[in-house]
């Protein structure tokens, strides 16, 4: 087995591995270390060439982790692990804001890990947000003022195109039923690296607790401009075969939907996590 490679992908999060693959990590507790600390330290972390059984792509997922259910989508046959987000021109994706997965939960996912399957010949590209970068850039009075503040979360408000559609409500009431708002810090501070970071994201955040209506709204738009600064982003073309993993407690992420009417198909697996704190 070679080595270990790792180049940055960008300044503020980001690496491309190189020298190992899915099946060394899961075979090799000093290689998953390795991996481990890099995702730490890098966020978003990219393999190249992992044309993988959705067995292996599973298996290596829960090296970081334990399956987070998600009923919403389609299984591969080969592992119920392993979700199936596909964008076809009949049905297109919806999902274009800005977010961090299920943040809608009281205990949102840790990570998620895509695959990509079939890939547009033109783009397609998913962006990625350090929120940890975009904290540590806010100055030291900005920061203190975040640092108590509490925001809401609401399943409802993110899956509202949806619930627009017709019978939208009706097929989507037991989802709202078991996943009431729900409040968590502003400021969430990571359980292994100890690195704070901003936690309001567009696609689910409704409201900052403490503040008045327009303060939080103005507040929110702020901070939901800040995290996704250029200058705190990283971006990625897909191949078939790439995976990327990502650490939702610290990163946002967005598809870039500019590649209709193309087919699009990736392998999805997202790993249980903890209350923010």
């Amino acid at each position: 087995m070679s080595e270990l490679g790792l180049r940055r992908a960008a300044g503020a999060l980001g690496a491309f591995i190189s020298g190992v693959g899915l099946a060394d990590v899961a075979a090799s507790d000093r290689v998953y270390a390795q991996v481990r600390d890099a995702l730490n330290q890098h966020e978003v972390l990219f393999f190249r060439g992992q044309n993988t059984a959705p067995e292996v792509f599973a298996a290596f997922a829960k090296c970081f982790g334990e399956i987070l259910d998600h009923p919403a989508y389609a299984k591969t046959e080969q592992s119920d692990a392993v979700q199936i987000l596909e964008s076809t021109p009949e049905h297109p994706s919806k999902i274009e804001l800005w977010h961090s997965d299920m943040t809608f939960m009281a205990q949102p996912p840790s990570y998620t890990l895509l695959q990509g399957q079939i890939i547009p010949a033109i783009g397609g590209d998913t962006l990625w947000a350090s929120a940890t970068a975009a904290f540590a850039n806010l100055s030291k009075n900005m920061q203190e003022l975040l640092a108590p503040l509490t925001a809401v979360h609401d399943f409802a408000h993110g899956f509202a195109e949806s619930l627009a559609e017709p019978g939208g409500a009706e097929r989507l009431a037991p989802a709202i039923a078991a996943n009431p708002p729900v409040e968590h810090p502003l400021v969430r501070t990571h359980p292994e690296t100890g690195a704070r970071s901003i936690y309001v994201n567009r696609l689910f955040t409704t409201r900052i607790k403490e503040l008045s209506a327009l303060e939080s709204q103005h507040l929110l738009e702020f901070l939901y401009r800040h995290v996704v600064t250029d200058e705190h982003t990283v971006r990625l073309s897909w191949a078939p075969g790439t995976v990327a993993i990502w650490d939702n407690r610290s990163t946002q992420h967005k598809p870039v939907n500019d590649f209709f009417p193309q087919h699009r198909k990736m392998h999805r697996v997202t790993l249980c996590g903890d209350r923010p704190r």
